[in-house]
């Protein structure tokens, strides 16, 4: 099982690494947008991106799909969770940060490719957010750290009830599997990129 111990975060001021946080995830959104507005702009061709289940040639884009978004109401109804749950996750470092987001779009693609229903295309970032959701949900339990365990509660009381109708098999208007693949990638990616200090028995520090 894989750990970090994020030695370059120390020497980072907070103030360094809130602003390289909020860097790097106005770059993500903003390119999001970006390719939306190119797809737009030719007709949705980039919607060929998605995910189409179980064909082996759409195994190329397993990490593509997370990028592209099916109209300009799609990515608007991801790019603030996004924001945020990016945000608070780069806090930890940026290495970090890049190791649990790729862990869960690679997972969450692959568990769309083998689950989705015959005929879907599924693409969006969504299954990302909900990766990310699960990761802050139980990072600070994992790592031991008071503030993340308060941030992850708090993300939990505000966005909780609408990441359990994202998972429901009920609701038919979204691709579920990947909400449910993504929660599922990033609750374990809590736990394989947990810090070192995080293994042993430690006290709880902020």
């Amino acid at each position: 099982m894989a750990a970090t111990s994020d030695r370059s975060a120390p020497a980072w001021s907070a103030g360094g690494r809130a602003k390289t946080a909020a860097k790097l995830m106005l770059g993500w959104v903003a390119f999001l947008w970006l390719l939306e507005v190119v797809d737009a702009s030719t007709g949705h061709s980039l919607d060929t991106f998605g995910i189409e289940p179980r064909r082996a040639g759409e195994l190329l884009d397993v990490v593509p799909a997370s990028f592209i978004h099916f109209g300009f109401g799609h990515v608007a109804s991801n790019s603030v969770p996004l924001l945020v749950f990016g945000f608070l996750a780069a806090l930890s470092g940026v290495r970090r940060f890049a190791a649990v987001a790729a862990m869960i779009i690679v997972v969450d693609g692959l568990g769309v490719w083998l689950v989705s229903p015959g005929g879907s295309n599924t693409a969006g970032a969504s299954g990302l957010v909900f990766g990310l959701f699960g990761y802050l949900l139980v990072r600070g339990f994992v790592d031991r750290r008071v503030l993340d365990i308060g941030a992850g509660l708090l993300i939990g009381a505000i966005w909780g009830s609408s990441i359990l109708v994202g998972i429901s098999p009920a609701n038919t208007s979204v691709s579920w599997q990947g909400h449910l693949f993504g929660l599922a990638a990033g609750v374990a990616a809590a736990f394989v990129f947990r810090r070192r200090s995080a293994a042993g028995p430690v006290p709880l520090l902020p």
